[in-house]
């Protein structure tokens, strides 16, 4: 059986593929092209800072 993903909108909600995320905050009628309008002027978005990587297999280092 596959694994079930979790709605990206809505916690606790399996995804049923409605396709709900997938739409412009700004206009409902549009699918998202990541125009990224509805961002506005948050500096803070226009950046990520990565302070490590951890993969899965060091998770199982001291076990």
């Amino acid at each position: 059986m596959a694994k079930q993903r979790e709605c990206l909108l809505y916690d606790g909600k399996v995804c049923d593929g409605c396709g709900e995320c997938d739409r412009c905050d700004l206009d409902p009628d549009k699918l998202c092209d990541n125009c990224m309008k509805c961002m506005g002027d948050m500096a803070d978005f226009r950046a990520v800072t990565i302070s490590g990587i951890r993969l899965e297999n060091e998770n199982d280092a001291g076990r």
